[in-house]
């Protein structure tokens, strides 16, 4: 099990949502043979979501610039977007019924693509069951995720 201690140090966490603050904690990290852009252009790409992020099933931009939609495992979650600096990082908050959680991610050049890092904070009583019942849920869930952003970033037809 992740400690708030295993976060990276980068990672802006709004307050209220730090790991130390969590009923689950996960991280999940990979080297992706593309470039940062091409990584985030990916992510960014919300309206996509549903062809490729595990459990998601629908996904509509929001009324505001930075607010969305989405459709997880049956649940609606509204998501707000907190942090967005191209190709570096992008971060998001989102509640759904009983749960509200806060999801970061990192993008860093490294030497043959992008070092991507995310971490998540679920925090509500739908959190807490889901920890209780299968405590590698959420870790699981960010891997598959970075797993999917990792095959998709590299095989874009401009990767070559």
């Amino acid at each position: 099990m992740l400690e708030a201690s295993d976060s990276h140090p980068d990672i802006h966490w709004p307050s209220g949502f730090s790991p130390d603050q969590a009923h689950s904690f996960c991280q999940a990290q990979a080297v992706v043979h593309a470039p940062p852009a091409a990584a985030f252009a990916l992510l960014a790409d919300v309206t996509r979501w549903p062809d490729w992020v595990p459990g998601i099933t629908g996904a509509w931009a929001g009324p505001l610039p930075r607010s969305f939609e989405v459709v997880f495992h049956g649940q609606r979650f509204e998501i707000f977007v907190g942090e967005h600096e191209p190709s570096r990082r992008l971060g998001w908050s989102g509640v759904g019924e009983n749960v509200q959680l806060y999801q970061a991610w990192l993008f860093t050049a490294v030497a043959g693509g992008t070092h991507v890092v995310t971490e998540n904070v679920v925090r509500g009583p739908a959190a807490k069951s889901l920890d209780a019942l299968s405590p590698v849920w959420a870790r699981r869930l960010n891997t598959l995720w970075v797993a999917q952003l990792k095959r998709l970033s590299e095989s874009a037809p401009d990767q070559g």
